[in-house]
C-alpha cells in the first residue's frame, strides 16, 4: 500500500527515528481516512510532510510508539481540512490503544524520568477562550493503560 510505504518513508525522514519499526494497522488507518477525507471532497490532492508521522517513547517502557501530527497533512481543496479553531487533531499510537486530541502544537518533555506529552490547547479547557493561554500535559498511565491529565475532558 502507498500509504505505508509514505508512513515508513516519513518516520525514517524524522530526525528522532533512528529505525524504523513496522507501521501499525492504526497509524495507515489513520493516513488511509485522512487521505480519503481529502480526496472526496472535491477530488482533492493529499499531502503528507515528513515529520507528521514520528515515532517516540511516549510511555517511557523505551518502546517506540506513534504520534500522528494532522497539522502536518494538506488537502489542495480544502486548506482546513485537518485543523480548526480548536487546533488540529493528534493521534497517538500506544501498543492497541488510540488516543486523540487537538492541539495548537505539542512538545515531548520529561519529569522525573518520565515523559510528558505537552499539548498547546483550545483556552476553553483553562476557563477562558480560544487565545487564552492553556497546556495540558499528558503522562502515560501503565495500570490504566491510556493517558493521564488533570484536565477536564468535554463530554
Amino acid at each position: 500500500m502507498i500509504w505505508q510505504s509514505l508512513a515508513v518513508a516519513a518516520v525514517l525522514m524524522g530526525a528522532t527515528a533512528v529505525q524504523a519499526d513496522p507501521v501499525p494497522a492504526a497509524v495507515n488507518a489513520v493516513l488511509e481516512d485522512a487521505r480519503a477525507d481529502c480526496e472526496s471532497f472535491e477530488a482533492g490532492d493529499f499531502s503528507l510532510q515528513d515529520a507528521a508521522v514520528e515515532q517516540r517513547d511516549l510511555t517511557g517502557d523505551g518502546q517506540m510508539d506513534w504520534i500522528i501530527d494532522s497539522s502536518l497533512m494538506g488537502c489542495s481543496s480544502a486548506a482546513s481540512m485537518y485543523c480548526g479553531t480548536g487546533g488540529c487533531e493528534l493521534t497517538l499510537v500506544v501498543g492497541a490503544h488510540i488516543t486523540e486530541r487537538l492541539a495548537h502544537g505539542w512538545a515531548l518533555a520529561s519529569f522525573n524520568d518520565r515523559p510528558v506529552l505537552l499539548l498547546d490547547v483550545h483556552g476553553s479547557l483553562c476557563g477562558g477562550i480560544n487565545p487564552t493561554p492553556c497546556i495540558e500535559a499528558l503522562i502515560w498511565d501503565d495500570e490504566q493503560q491510556q493517558f493521564s491529565t488533570l484536565a477536564p475532558r468535554p463530554e
